[in-house]
Parts: structure tokens; sequence; C-alpha cells
């Protein structure tokens, strides 16, 4: 057995002392997901492992990591994901040039993904390139179990606005399929993943809910055998609830135009077929869930364009536009609510479907195109816009007209001691006390409210001249 070597006898101030080094390991800082991740929606197995595909750009995947939103362990991660736009089934590949625990662990990517695509994502690459052939028919088979739908209005105000070529094309079709059908259910649970990837804030819905139901916006093409496929463009998740006594409401939950088909007219084209069935059904009302703020603006202009063709609503318009044309608005210590009457409010809801929420939002683009000549009226207009905007974030008259806030002694807590009165003898106007700071926060606040609506209404208007031109 061998022994250490020992060491000669030396006197330790005969050598000047040496430093130690100490070397500090690397901290971890951590990958954005959204730097290292690259998704693409491909349709044929040519473009699976290649950047051929159409690129997807999620809206935010950090939510899909834990700790703070990164990707913690990987040294040059690149990670590449391809959806096919057949089976809808996904695959991922994942290279680095190593891993290291820097302090943070090293983040499970299998578990990431399973939050997102679940059990679409298919391991094997070859089991993946097979599903475009496997699943050529995937989508039609699930339209061959649904109802084709059909235009079927009895009062006379199905809509047929959509101007736009593609979207109106005779190779366009919307399919409904109630969600409680096994194949319904089947296909949604696929389209989850777009679901969470593309629509922000949004959740899957519940497939075991008979109320749900499921439009299919789809193409059809003939392939090289001369038979018929379907593409899937888009959908929309409806919910169909009950109102008393016999009646129902539709409420759209989501809906998707798949990327490489936006922009295009589609989405317009969904929200007028869910429009047409709405009123061919006579249902109370169509509403929509947490629109978004792209959504919003794509249901508004066609809600407009269908109010410019209904005859009750133009005629309240032109007594409103008539009301405001007669002036000096601005210089009124109370400015009147230019709202539509009760009765058109409901006429428009049992004859075109549009809530009352909705018309609102409306009524004001109405009266802005109603205006000629516009520039002559635009002071007077904004005046009613901003009071609008102002009431509703205030209240009525703002809500604190007359109120007065009084400290009063307290024992019990000295930052809660404080009355609210409203005096009789108050003038309107006299409101909440407020330092100077204060109130100049609050307008300018309202100001920007008013400003963003005004560029909204613009936008709209635009649109919707553009149409009529």
């Amino acid at each position: 057995m061998g022994q250490k070597q020992q060491q000669p006898d030396f006197d330790p101030l005969s050598e000047p002392k040496k430093k130690r080094r100490v070397a500090f390991s690397s901290i971890d800082a951590g990958v954005d997901p959204n730097d290292c991740i690259k998704i693409y929606l491909v349709s044929r197995k040519e473009e699976v492992g290649t950047s051929d595909g159409f690129s997807i750009s999620p809206v935010d995947l950090n939510s899909f990591f834990e700790e703070d939103a990164k990707i913690y362990g990987y040294q040059g991660l690149k990670i590449r994901i391809w959806i096919s736009s057949i089976s809808f089934q996904a695959h991922a590949d994942i290279t680095f040039q190593g891993t290291s625990d820097g302090g943070k662990g090293i983040t499970d990517l299998k578990s990431a993904f399973e939050k997102i695509f679940g059990e679409t994502l298919l391991e094997n690459k070859e089991d993946f390139l097979q599903s475009f052939s496997t699943d050529n028919n995937f989508i039609s088979s699930i339209v061959s179990n649904g109802e084709k739908l059909q235009t079927k209005a009895t009062n006379g105000h199905i809509s047929n606005f959509n101007s736009n070529p593609e979207a109106a094309s005779s190779d366009i079709e919307v399919v409904r399929l109630l969600i409680g059908n096994l194949a319904a259910g089947h296909l949604y649970s696929r389209l989850v993943p777009l679901v969470l990837l593309l629509v922000d804030g949004s959740n899957p819905i519940d497939v075991t809910d008979p109320s749900w139901e499921l439009y299919l916006l789809t193409q059809k093409k003939i392939d090289p055998s001369e038979n018929t496929q379907h593409i899937l463009l888009g959908f929309a998740a409806v919910y169909r609830f009950y109102r008393y006594p016999d009646g129902s409401r539709l409420r759209l939950s989501q809906i998707l135009v798949l990327p490489p088909y936006q922009r295009k007219g589609y989405g317009s084209y969904l929200v007028e077929v869910l429009s047409n069935v709405a009123i061919s059904e006579n249902v109370y009302d169509l509403t929509v869930e947490e629109p978004l703020d792209y959504f919003q603006h794509v249901r508004t202009s066609f809600d407009v364009k269908r109010l410019l063709a209904f005859d009750p609503a133009q005629s309240a318009v032109k007594s409103a536009v008539l009301r405001l044309k007669q002036g000096k608005l601005s210089k009124k210590t109370h400015v009147p609510r230019f709202l539509p009457p009760d009765d058109v409010v409901e006429d428009v809801r049992k004859t075109l479907k549009i809530n009352k929420k909705q018309f609102l939002q409306c009524w004001e683009i109405l009266i802005y195109l109603g205006l000629d000549p516009l520039e002559k009226h635009m002071e007077d207009y904004l005046t009613v816009i901003s009071d609008r905007v102002k009431a509703d974030i205030l209240g009525k008259d703002s809500e604190t007209a007359g109120k007065q806030v009084i400290e009063v002694p307290s024992d019990h807590n000295e930052e809660m001691s404080f009355v609210m009165f409203r005096s009789r003898n108050s003038k309107v106007g006299g409101g909440v006390q407020m330092d100077e700071d204060q109130t100049k926060t609050q307008g300018e606040q309202l100001q920007l409210l008013v400003d963003e609506r005004i560029k909204e209404i613009k936008l709209i208007a635009q649109k919707v001249f553009q149409k009529h031109e």
C-alpha cells in the first residue's frame, strides 16, 4: 500500500504568502421561454424539422413555467414545436449543449409542455410524421357529424354584409356540433393548445356540458385523388343558456381564426353566421364573454353595418343628431345624455339580437356617422362623449354632487374616522373634496379614456364607411 510522499520542512516566512483563489459558480439567470421556443403550424410532413411552416406568435409562454416564468438549468437551449393543421397533434424538438444546476434547479420541460399540449404532444417523431397520412380525413370525419348551417331566417334580417371574396366563397362552410357529440369533444381537446397559446386569458370549456356548441369554419379542397378534404380555418365556442320560460340566450365564449387565415374576413364571417343563428332561432340575444379589443372592433364594425340598414335605429339616430346640431353643449352646465329611446333598444334586441350594452357602443358611432359637416359639430360631439365617459366612471352627475367628507373622532381606528353625507343645500358639482393634485390626475385619466374612445370610434367609422363606398 503506497504512502503519501512526505513534504520537506520549510519556513513559512521564507516565502511570500500566496493569495488563495476562490472560484464562484455563475448564478443561473434563466432563459425567457419566448426567446428559446419557436412554434410552427404545418400542413405537410415535409415542413417538419424546418422553418417552412407558419410561425405562430403565442400570447405569452411565461405563464406555463413555474418559479419566475423562466427556464433554468440549460445551456444553448433551443426548442422547436410543430403543430399539425391536419390532426392538430404536436411534436417538440429540444436541443441543448448541456445542463447544470445553477441554484434554481433544472426545469422539467416535459411537465411544462404537458400543461399546454396534454396528450396531443407526440414524443416519437415518426408517429407525428405518420399522422399526416393516417389522420388525413380527421377534420372531414368531424364535419360529417355536424349540421351544415344554412341561411334560414324568418324575419328578413339575416345579414350578408361580408364583402371579402375569400370568406364569402362557396367552398367555405360553417358546421355546428353539439359538444356532447363525441367527435366534437375529441376535436376540441386537440384545439385546446391553440386556445391556450393564442387567446389571451382563456380557459378550456367543459366538454362534458351539453350546453356548449362548437361552430367550425372550414374550407373544402379537392386532393390529388379527387377526394374532398376539409381544412379547419377557425372555430367558435358558444354556450346556450336557458331563459325563462321557454327561451334561450347565446354567449360567445371563444372565437379563433387560425393564424394563416387571419385578417382575411373569416372572423367577421363567423360573427355574421352566429348572428344569423341567433335571429333564425329567435333567441333572446347574443352576447360575448369578455371580448378582447381586436374582436370587439370586428364585432362592433359588423353590428354598425347592420344598424345602418335598420330603419328604427336610423330614425332614432337622426333625431339625436338634430338635437346635437343645436350646438353650444360645451357651454352648458349639464349636458343631456344622448341615449337611444327604450323602445328602440328593445326593438334592436328583438330583431337583431344585439343586447343593450353592445347597442350603446354602436350608438355613439352611428351618431358620429350622422354628423355632416363633421368639423362643425365635433366640439359638441366630444362634449357628449366626455360626459358619457365621466358618468360611466364617476356615476351620474359624478355620483358625488353635494357629498362632503368630515373627519370624526374614533377610538377604534383613526384611519377610518370619517363620515360622508350629502347636504340638502349643496349645489350640483360640489363633489367630494379633493386636493388640486388629485383633481388634476383624475382629469388627465378621464381625458385619456375619452381620447381612446374617440380614436376607436373614428377607426370603426372609417372601416364601415369604406365598406359602403
